[in-house]
């Protein structure tokens, strides 16, 4: 009987391992092998307009647009830590997350954007809806993280909004100008999107909108 026990429990211990093992290659499989690599063919953007679109080298176009909260315009060469403002993203690629925050504009469009003010997206920072009083409502964050895929769901990640026409949206919540990282009071910083940890060096969905604080 406690021969039987055992060889019970062994299975069950193996059985684990081969699911942990399996959920192991199934998250590293898009950071081994990221696929085809290239840039979001954004060219440099004068003034600070509200919404911007650009043809990768991919072949997709991708639309990158932003409001103020309650829908009205916003002017982005006065934003206020606090202010928050709504991210909307069309024409991305589904298969790959990506990462909406406020970073330092590159030097050229084939370096990765950043520092990134408000860092990675936490699992709290970039949940998905929350119910409060019984309404579903939009989780605001310096930082959102946009992945459709089920694992990364489990890590906080905010799902895309229809991934046929690969669109988001993302609620970011302005944080302070400048950290131990970045200063955007100093450097030129835009709203961007960018891939997420895996495609970091796929330049494809680097997308911006200049930005520029004031008190």
């Amino acid at each position: 009987m406690f021969r039987r026990l055992g060889r019970v429990v062994l299975w069950g211990i193996a059985g684990l391992l081969v699911l942990a093992l399996a959920f192991g290659v199934y998250v590293a499989w898009p950071i081994l092998f990221p696929g085809a690599i290239g840039v979001s063919g954004q060219q440099p953007v004068s003034g600070y307009p509200t919404s911007v679109v650009a043809t990768g080298e991919d072949g997709r176009t991708r639309t990158l647009s932003v409001t103020a909260e309650d829908g009205s315009e916003i002017d982005l060469s006065m934003l206020r830590p606090g202010d928050r403002v709504v991210v909307t993203g069309a024409g991305f690629n589904p298969q790959r997350g990506v990462y909406v925050a406020v970073c330092r504009i590159p030097d050229a469009p084939t370096s990765r954007p950043g520092p990134c003010l408000g860092g990675v997206p936490s699992a709290d920072a970039a949940d998905a809806d929350t119910d409060v009083d019984g309404e579903r409502v939009a989780q605001w964050a310096p930082a959102n993280w946009i992945n459709d895929d089920w694992a990364w769901k489990l890590f906080g990640a905010r799902g895309f909004d229809d991934r046929e026409l690969g669109t988001f949206t993302a609620y970011i919540d302005i944080p302070a100008a400048a950290d131990e990282y970045v200063d955007c009071t100093r450097e030129d910083c835009g709203l961007f999107t960018r891939n997420d940890h895996t495609a970091l060096d796929n330049r494809m969905q680097d997308l911006y909108l200049p930005v520029s604080f004031t008190e």
